[in-house]
Protein backbone atom coordinates (compact mmCIF):
# COMPACT_ATOMS: atom_id res chain seq x y z
CA UNK A 1 0.00 0.00 0.00
CA UNK A 2 1.52 3.29 -1.05
CA UNK A 3 1.75 6.46 1.48
CA UNK A 4 0.10 9.38 1.30
CA UNK A 5 3.53 10.81 -0.33
CA UNK A 6 3.93 8.18 -2.65
CA UNK A 7 0.61 8.62 -3.65
CA UNK A 8 1.29 12.23 -4.25
CA UNK A 9 4.40 11.08 -6.33
CA UNK A 10 2.66 8.63 -8.70
CA UNK A 11 -0.43 11.47 -9.18
CA UNK A 12 2.59 13.62 -9.88
CA UNK A 13 3.94 11.36 -12.72
CA UNK A 14 0.78 10.31 -13.97
CA UNK A 15 -0.97 13.58 -14.26
CA UNK A 16 2.55 15.39 -16.70
CA UNK A 17 2.61 11.44 -18.57
CA UNK A 18 -0.22 11.47 -20.00
CA UNK A 19 0.95 11.33 -23.88
CA UNK A 20 0.51 14.53 -25.42
CA UNK A 21 1.44 17.68 -24.37
CA UNK A 22 -1.78 19.38 -24.27
CA UNK A 23 -2.46 17.09 -21.92
CA UNK A 24 0.27 17.08 -19.83
CA UNK A 25 0.20 20.74 -19.33
CA UNK A 26 -3.29 20.77 -18.03
CA UNK A 27 -3.49 18.01 -16.21
CA UNK A 28 0.25 18.15 -15.24
CA UNK A 29 -0.18 21.73 -14.73
CA UNK A 30 -3.39 21.44 -12.52
CA UNK A 31 -1.96 19.37 -10.61
CA UNK A 32 1.14 21.38 -9.67
CA UNK A 33 -1.11 24.44 -8.99
CA UNK A 34 -3.61 22.38 -6.37
CA UNK A 35 -2.18 20.00 -4.76
CA UNK A 36 -1.03 21.02 -1.95
CA UNK A 37 -4.48 22.18 -1.01
CA UNK A 38 -5.68 18.29 -1.27
CA UNK A 39 -6.40 16.29 1.26
CA UNK A 40 -7.07 12.67 1.25
CA UNK A 41 -11.17 13.40 -0.65
CA UNK A 42 -9.47 15.63 -3.45
CA UNK A 43 -6.20 13.16 -3.58
CA UNK A 44 -8.95 10.08 -4.35
CA UNK A 45 -10.40 12.51 -6.93
CA UNK A 46 -7.67 13.17 -8.73
CA UNK A 47 -6.77 9.51 -8.78
CA UNK A 48 -9.80 8.19 -9.82
CA UNK A 49 -10.25 11.08 -12.88
CA UNK A 50 -6.70 9.90 -13.77
CA UNK A 51 -8.15 6.43 -14.93
CA UNK A 52 -10.23 8.50 -17.40
CA UNK A 53 -9.18 9.29 -21.06
CA UNK A 54 -7.12 12.44 -21.98
CA UNK A 55 -9.63 13.34 -24.31
CA UNK A 56 -12.67 13.06 -21.88
CA UNK A 57 -10.72 15.02 -19.24
CA UNK A 58 -9.93 17.84 -21.58
CA UNK A 59 -13.59 18.07 -22.64
CA UNK A 60 -14.69 18.39 -19.22
CA UNK A 61 -12.03 20.89 -18.50
CA UNK A 62 -13.04 22.99 -21.70
CA UNK A 63 -16.51 22.85 -20.99
CA UNK A 64 -17.28 20.68 -24.53
CA UNK A 65 -18.86 17.59 -22.70
CA UNK A 66 -20.92 17.38 -19.68
CA UNK A 67 -18.67 16.51 -16.77
CA UNK A 68 -20.06 12.85 -14.91
CA UNK A 69 -21.55 13.17 -11.97
CA UNK A 70 -18.79 11.67 -10.10
CA UNK A 71 -16.12 14.47 -11.21
CA UNK A 72 -18.87 17.43 -10.12
CA UNK A 73 -17.79 19.61 -8.08
CA UNK A 74 -15.17 22.34 -6.77
CA UNK A 75 -12.40 20.71 -7.81
CA UNK A 76 -13.53 20.18 -11.65
CA UNK A 77 -14.56 24.17 -11.26
CA UNK A 78 -10.71 24.96 -10.79
CA UNK A 79 -9.69 23.22 -13.91
CA UNK A 80 -12.39 24.79 -16.29
CA UNK A 81 -10.81 28.01 -14.99
CA UNK A 82 -7.73 27.29 -16.90
CA UNK A 83 -5.81 29.07 -15.16
CA UNK A 84 -3.01 27.44 -14.01
CA UNK A 85 -2.17 26.15 -17.59
CA UNK A 86 1.80 27.73 -18.55
CA UNK A 87 2.64 27.28 -22.06
CA UNK A 88 6.30 27.60 -22.28
CA UNK A 89 7.06 29.72 -25.21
Amino acid sequence: MLTTEGRFARARFRSWHRGTREADYMIGGFFDRYHEEWGEEELAWFEALLEEDDVDIMAWALKTQPTPPRFQGELIEKMQELDYVDIPR
